[in-house]
């Protein structure tokens, strides 16, 4: 089934996010999360696509196994990284055979150690790009990434915006926000997007913080900010995992709460491979099921 047609529905959508295990030690653990979250009903969940493709078998197949052997729909991640259209093509084609109806469509992170994304002979430069070549080529219900902090790459909030325009009329069907930690961020995100008519539905993305080494990590890897106030409360108890992982789970669920008070259409969790504090979190929020 389409991700559109969940998130036509009244009642807000959970889904979950994945990445594909190094090993097979990994795999059985993840599957054992993916059993225990299945209790939760999942709209969906996806599974991430490795820098410049390294995982692309391991995300094809762990797709198909999540939709076809566990009975959950799956989202795969596509980037642009590394691949030309012909590759891309035939990625597509793998996710079609697997009864995959719904994709992820990325540019992707610069390969490691690079300064900067360089596109790919004959490949995309950026996701609206591949956004377009999945619309025109495929069937797909496309999904796509927006970012209420802006782009690590582009802090001109408007000129973001418009960049992200520019995909949603590629055909984006929805989007699936950048995790952040202050809900206001995503508040003035949709109202600058609303502004340039880009009425697609917009899944707030929450990731709870779960030790205080994540902390840095995040505000890295995606530019997540959080407030003074909340960076206190992690400090005052750093060296206590247990305390940490309480705020973290707190907030995070306080977070939801006040997003799908104000008509969000649902959460998407991104989980690192792990159930508890999700379905903690979920457990919270039964009265919006």
């Amino acid at each position: 089934m389409k991700i559109i047609e969940k998130l036509n529905d009244s009642s807000p959508i959970f889904s979950f996010e994945f990445f594909p295990p190094k090993d097979s030690d990994g795999f059985a653990t993840l599957f054992e999360t993916i059993s225990r979250l299945k209790s939760a009903d999942p709209a969906y969940v996806s599974v991430t696509y490795g820098a410049g493709g390294s995982t692309r078998a391991k995300t094809v197949d762990l797709v198909g196994q999540i939709k076809n052997d566990i009975g959950l729909e799956s989202m795969a991640h596509l980037t642009c990284v590394g691949h030309n259209q012909k590759e891309i093509r035939s990625v597509l084609e793998s996710f079609e055979a697997q009864n995959i109806e719904n994709v992820l469509a990325l540019r992707g992170d610069p390969p490691h150690g690079a300064k900067k994304f360089l596109k790919t002979t004959s490949g995309f430069e950026y996701a609206g790009e591949l956004v377009s070549f999945i619309k025109n080529n495929f069937s797909f219900c496309i999904g796509a990434a927006c970012y209420p902090e802006g782009h690590l790459e582009c802090q001109d909030l408007d000129r973001d915006i418009e960049n992200l325009k520019r995909k949603v009329d590629s055909g984006a069907d929805f989007l699936i926000t950048q995790l952040f930690f202050d809900n206001q961020y995503y508040f003035n995100f949709m109202d600058r997007a609303q502004k340039k008519n880009i009425n697609v539905p917009v899944i707030p993305g929450i990731m709870p913080i779960l030790n205080f080494k994540q902390i840095k990590r995040f505000t890295k890897m995606c530019g997540a900010h959080l407030s003074d106030s909340l960076m206190a409360k992690f400090e005052r108890v750093q060296d206590d995992n247990e305390k940490i992982r309480r705020i973290g789970i707190a907030h995070a669920t306080e977070q939801c709460k006040e997003l799908l008070e104000n008509k969000a259409p649902g959460i998407h969790f991104y989980t690192l491979n792990l159930s508890k504090a999700t379905l903690d979190i979920l457990e919270e929020l039964k009265e919006f099921a």
